[in-house]
């Protein structure tokens, strides 16, 4: 956060402070809000507040939720069982109903319902609004450790963003509105498709030429071998670390959004620690950076 002193001190820092917030002004951010921030009752009323701040400091801001526990959780209050496939959930007819109801309704409205209470403006849509985001279905992909044979899994309903369109996302954003988006796409066929919401935030971000994506997760950012933050990395820093197996696992897609991100056009794209609070005002108006920022190579 923006720390004041008292005295002459406050005095020195004051127009470093409002450099920040001014530098800032009138640039859009994307925002993929999800884990703990999301599901942390007083940080997800902090993150609404946080986003009315933003938006009143000038910011043009999107935010792009996720919500695999709350689908997960009610899967299991209607009874219907899940299929797993290299332990990933198939999203078979009844559990795309269920995704689609769950972050498209109670979640997507309730997040732009906390920004408006906390002095902002915002909108819940999906990716089917609008035909905004359209998707193709996405398979996972299994190499034999033994043969290296490359096998394709089917996950049924999970899609992979072809094209955004930007034209609805522009109109609320001139007219300061905040646009909450849930990860469901619309395939050719009109069917939906549940997107992983990192992949559908970068997707956005780089329709749109975001200053900045940022990646709200459960950890600190990208470590090191020493388990030490990275504060920032390049694109050819990145493909270093995955080639030298110091990232692994779930970090890996993160990456890979970040990156993708970045080579679309997108100025940074940041991983951050959601539980930290106002994790995202420290990142834009704080002294230091916050988490990992992704950046294209000099």
């Amino acid at each position: 956060m923006i720390h004041m002193a008292d005295g002459n001190a406050a005095e020195a820092a004051l127009p470093d402070q409002l450099g920040r917030v001014a530098s800032w002004g009138g640039e859009l951010v994307v925002i993929k809000y999800g884990g703990h921030a999301m599901t942390d009752a007083t940080l997800a009323q902090s993150f609404a507040a946080d986003c009315a701040l933003m938006q009143s400091l000038g910011l043009r801001v999107v935010v792009v939720h996720g919500g695999g526990p709350q689908i997960g959780a009610m899967l299991g209050k209607l009874e219907i069982p899940s299929n797993f496939v290299a332990g990933l959930r198939v999203t078979d007819a009844a559990t795309m109903d269920v995704a689609e109801m769950v972050l498209c309704g109670s979640i997507n409205k309730q997040i732009a319902s906390s920004i408006a209470l906390a002095g902002g403006r915002a909108v819940g849509l999906s990716g089917k609004d609008d035909k905004m985001v359209t998707a193709e279905r996405k398979f996972h992909v299994e190499v034999d450790p033994e043969t290296d044979e490359r096998m394709e899994v089917d996950l049924g309903q999970v899609g992979e963003p072809r094209t955004v369109r930007t034209e609805l996302l522009e109109s609320l954003l001139a007219g300061g509105i905040v646009p909450v988006i849930a990860p469901i796409a619309v395939g050719g066929d009109g069917s939906s498709y549940n997107v992983n919401a990192d992949t559908m935030a970068g997707a956005i971000a780089a329709a749109l030429g975001a200053r900045s994506l940022l990646l709200l997760t459960d950890v600190s950012g990208v470590l090191d071998g020493e388990k030490t933050l990275l504060p920032t990395l390049s694109l050819h820093d990145v493909t270093r670390l995955k080639q030298e197996g110091v990232v692994t696992g779930g970090m890996i897609p993160k990456l890979e959004t970040a990156c993708n991100a970045v080579s679309g056009g997108v100025g940074s794209a940041v991983i951050m620690d959601g539980r930290v609070p106002h994790c995202t005002l420290q990142h834009f108006f704080g002294e230091g950076g916050v988490g990992t920022a992704v950046v294209a190579d000099q």
